[in-house]
């Protein structure tokens, strides 16, 4: 029986949605899907999310794109818009297994300059977790095989004592070839059966 829960932050505990506020940036459907195609805008992102400092990142874009210099200085100053509720359900599972002493812990592909403003507005909640590991900290992303040897070592956990659950199947994947056990979110409900199942909950 795994003996930690880790969660993926975006869509599995939060919901995450950029495009709504790229729309509420860029009205027009084919300017700002011309804009995020020519400037590979989620590129660019993940590699904030990769350790990539925003003012340096941002610099370089607005210089190929200056004409959405204001957009980029946007997605730094207002990411928190683009991060919405707690997903349906998963806040209620959390707490449960908190409550029965189910040891939690989380792996999040998150810039950390982004990551700090967030984790102290919803701390109340992340006091559940023993410890997050954050690519834009650890300068590695899922699904390197790196960064869930780096959580492992971090949780003091085996592979085989993990239940790694997260909404993308190549993460999934990435997480199962290092041996830990894992779940593909889809919604609470599923996600409480296998907790059930695996005598969690």
């Amino acid at each position: 029986m795994p003996i930690g829960v880790v969660f993926d932050v975006g869509n599995v505990l939060y919901g995450w949605d950029p495009d709504s506020f790229l729309v509420r940036q860029i009205a027009d459907d084919e300017e700002r899907l011309r804009f995020i195609e020519d400037a590979d805008f989620f590129a660019w992102h993940e590699g904030l999310d990769g350790g990539r400092r925003f003012d340096e990142a941002a610099a370089e874009l607005s210089e190929k794109f200056p004409a959405y210099a204001e957009l980029i200085r946007a997605w730094g100053e207002r990411f928190g818009e683009t991060i919405t509720e707690p997903v349906e359900g998963v806040h209620a599972i959390v707490e449960e297994l908190d409550a029965r002493g189910v040891h939690l812990f989380a792996i999040t592909n998150f810039s950390a300059e982004f990551w700090k403003p967030f984790a102290q507005r919803e701390r109340t909640f992340f006091r559940r977790f023993r410890d997050i590991v954050v690519s834009g900290e650890a300068k590695l992303l899922k699904p390197d095989p790196a960064i869930y040897y780096l959580a492992l070592h971090r949780f003091g956990l085996k592979p085989d004592q993990a239940l790694f659950i997260d909404d993308r199947q190549i993460n999934v994947e990435g997480a199962a070839a290092v041996g830990m056990r894992t779940h593909l979110f889809t919604d609470a409900m599923d996600l409480r059966h296998r907790l059930i199942s695996e005598g969690l909950l």
